[in-house]
């Protein structure tokens, strides 16, 4: 019984914990994208809007589009590709055709300078940017009119050194986009505003951060975040050590998520976990603790079972769904209200995942396979390939031993 008690003490502690999510980006919501001009900053100033491609996502041509149609006075659009071969090459001409008369550029060049591929991307764009004010934005964002007169305001303040923006997950039409969009909207945009609310640790989430080119250009520039996986997050700490403040902004993007497997839902945040260990360490240990429906639910195969543990379940499963339904109305992210049914699977899935970066430091992303180093440095991954999940899983369980016995 005593065991029983410990888990629900922890799944109380998770409730709590959640609870402050909520108030946190109630915070940030209110209004949402309001836009109201006397807001806006005057004059403008110009901004180079950088897009790095690759691949078809869900809905992108729409997705670019909307920047073409944004609300502001003077800005430059460029597409960057690594090859013409690239499906998106067809797409952002289709785009550029059609609004001739915007200051848009397509900069198709192959860069392998670091092992980061959203970096090699993004550095012979960024080199062209006409402009000091850079905004990066990914290609599965859609954008509101009010997108760059919102966060723009940030930078009239020359003490601000980077601006960030909360992700509203939208669009989902799969199960594994329906889970995305859950997290996306619950645990992600809830732990970006309690850090940055409560605890004053700004967490930069890299679908859209706008800064000044001289000020990442004294941290040493895209080339000192080519190697690590969480360049945002990197790109974040290092202007915040300039002295510049990170702020983030309650202008909410919309991160379109149509037709996700899931298992690109897994992958996804098993990569996210993986740069989240490697850079908090024991921090991490909080985000199972921060899941109490998958607390309550691993109670069944530590305890017998009983009616007490399924009313346990059952109460903080139902807590969750209404905690995550609030959120999704307050977010207005037009999901619809039996989806979030689903919320206690999406986090039971992601409890299972927790466990993913503890025994595996390798990483995949954009087709290519890396080694996850302390700090999210990368390292290339050997060629040679497990031949099953066994060995593989013994022999990360073996080097984790072999590691601890030499500390």
């Amino acid at each position: 019984m005593i065991l029983f008690w410990i888990f629900a003490g922890i799944a109380l502690i998770g409730i709590t914990a959640y609870l402050f999510q909520i108030i946190a980006l109630r915070s940030y919501t209110a209004p949402i994208n309001s836009g109201e001009g006397k807001y806006l900053p005057r004059p403008f100033p110009h901004v180079s809007i950088l897009k790095p491609l690759k691949g078809i996502d869900d809905g992108l041509f729409d997705n670019l589009e909307s920047f073409c149609r944004l609300d502001y006075p003077r800005y430059e659009i460029i597409f960057a590709l690594q090859n013409q071969n690239d499906p998106a090459y067809k797409v952002v001409k289709k785009v550029k055709e059609k609004y001739q008369s915007l200051d848009i550029s397509i900069v198709v060049e192959y860069c392998d300078e670091g092992l980061n591929p959203k970096i090699n991307n993004l550095m012979p764009a960024y080199k062209k940017a006409k402009y000091d004010l850079i905004l990066i934005s990914d290609s599965n964002v859609r954008a509101e009119k009010n997108y760059l007169t919102d966060i723009t305001r940030h930078m009239e303040d020359s003490s601000v050194g980077l601006v960030s923006n909360i992700i509203r997950g939208v669009s989902g039409r799969s199960i594994g986009a329906v889970f995305e969009n859950l997290h996306l909207n619950s645990f992600i945009a809830g732990s970006v505003c309690l850090l940055d609310r409560f605890l004053g640790m700004p967490c930069v989430v890299g679908k859209s951060m706008m800064f000044r080119k001289s000020d990442l250009e004294a941290t040493g520039g895209l080339t000192a975040v080519k190697d690590h996986l969480a360049e945002d997050y990197v790109i974040g700490e290092k202007i915040h050590r300039l002295g510049k403040r990170v702020v983030l902004s309650n202008h909410l993007i919309n991160n379109v998520n149509e037709y996700w497997t899931v298992g690109r839902f897994l992958n996804r945040h098993s990569r996210w976990g993986k740069m989240r260990w490697k850079i908090g360490g024991a921090k991490y240990v909080s985000e199972l603790f921060g899941n109490p429906v998958f607390i309550s639910f691993a109670a069944f195969f530590m305890l017998p079972f009983s009616k007490t543990m399924l009313c346990l379940t059952a109460l903080v499963s139902a807590l969750k769904i209404v905690g995550d339904f609030y959120v999704g109305r307050m977010m207005k992210a037009g999901m619809h209200p039996a989806l979030y049914l689903l919320a206690p699977l999406k986090d039971i899935i992601i409890g299972f995942v927790w466990f993913v970066p503890i025994l595996s430091d390798t990483v995949s992303w954009r087709g290519n396979r890396y080694i996850i180093g302390r700090g999210s440095i990368l390292s290339p991954h050997p060629d040679t390939v497990p031949r099953s999940w066994k060995p593989g899983f013994v022999t990360t369980i073996r080097a984790k031993l072999a590691w601890s016995k030499t500390i």
